[in-house]
């Protein structure tokens, strides 16, 4: 009887203890997600953005799983750049509350990622306004990326905005960010004469369309009065970039077309005619893929190759890797 008494005392304790760590997950869990939701509430400003524009109710927060509610038909593209959760809010104006700021703030997986995101909106002739890592404005929008968020303020109601008001309420959620104003190290290595600037952009998945080039930035580029685009994959590894490079040279040859390789002891290059591109160029350096296409000239697209790859081993140098 008394080992029985003893036996039921320990798994009543046993029991005690399970539900005591159930409980205690429990509570760590909604810890973990209102100190991950929390801030994304306060990165809009509250009572107001700007002086006379109110907050209309309150910050509502959409996930992977609610984002089409907000962004019905492009929520699919957030996706690949790490997307994490949208805070929103609308912002309606004391003396005419037919006109309204709707201002979005989403969370990606990295600057680079804010970027990408931020950068496909972007178009090369659009101004720049000196907010976040950058910004541009229309009459109706201010975009943009700071840290690894990207921000939207959209004006309603109204065919121009006071571009005061739309600045000052983006300065507002800018104050609320963290206070990372640089923009992606990897825009460094396209700041060449023959880039032209702001053409950048950063695909996150399936470069040039295709799967092997898991994700990089391409640019629009201009040499000797021939235009053409530039291109980088940065790989995780060494054996990675090998990988996608024979993925390549697989495909091309597959492909029918004739390719050219050459190997020295510091890269590998490839020369060939791509079947959606056409002449291309590409080398496989370190962890690196580097590649230019739709140039007519060879020399012109393995100089601008040549010029990036130098930039990249002058920044690898520079931090002793």
């Amino acid at each position: 009887m008394q080992n029985d008494s003893h036996g039921g005392e320990m798994t009543s304790l046993w029991r005690c203890g399970f539900i005591l760590a159930i409980t205690l997950c429990t509570i760590c869990a909604y810890v973990t997600v209102c100190a991950e939701e929390f801030p994304m509430e306060k990165d809009l400003p509250a009572p107001a953005c700007a002086e006379g524009w109110i907050m209309e109710e309150k910050v509502v927060l959409y996930t992977k799983d609610t984002l089409f509610e907000r962004i019905n038909g492009e929520s699919e593209l957030y996706f690949p750049y790490g997307f994490e959760v949208l805070a929103s809010a609308r912002y309606t104006n004391r003396k005419n509350p037919q006109v309204a700021v709707e201002i979005d703030v989403y969370k990606m997986g990295s600057l680079l990622d804010a970027f990408g995101i931020y950068a496909n909106y972007r178009r090369p002739d659009d101004g720049t306004v000196k907010i976040g890592g950058e910004g541009f404005m229309s009459p109706t929008q201010l975009l943009f990326y700071q840290d690894r968020y990207f921000v939207k303020l959209q004006a309603s109601g109204t065919l121009s905005m006071e571009q005061e008001v739309l600045f000052s309420c983006g300065n507002a959620v800018s104050q609320n960010l963290p206070r990372n104003l640089s923009t992606p190290r990897e825009l460094a290595y396209f700041m060449m004469p023959a880039v032209k600037q702001r053409s950048e952009r950063y695909i996150a998945q399936s470069l040039l369309g295709y799967a092997f080039f898991r994700r990089g930035l391409i640019a629009d580029a201009v040499l000797e009065g021939e235009s053409l685009k530039v291109f980088m994959v940065p790989e995780e590894s060494v054996h990675a970039a090998r990988k996608a490079f024979d993925q390549y040279h697989a495909y091309l040859k597959a492909s029918g077309q004739e390719v050219q390789i050459t190997e020295t002891p510091d890269k590998t290059s490839m020369a060939a005619v791509d079947p959606l591109y056409q002449n291309i160029y590409i080398e496989r350096s370190g962890r690196y893929l580097i590649g230019a296409v739709n140039f007519k000239k060879p020399s012109t697209g393995v100089q601008l190759v040549e010029q990036i790859r130098e930039r990249i081993i002058g920044d690898q140098s520079g931090r002793g890797k």
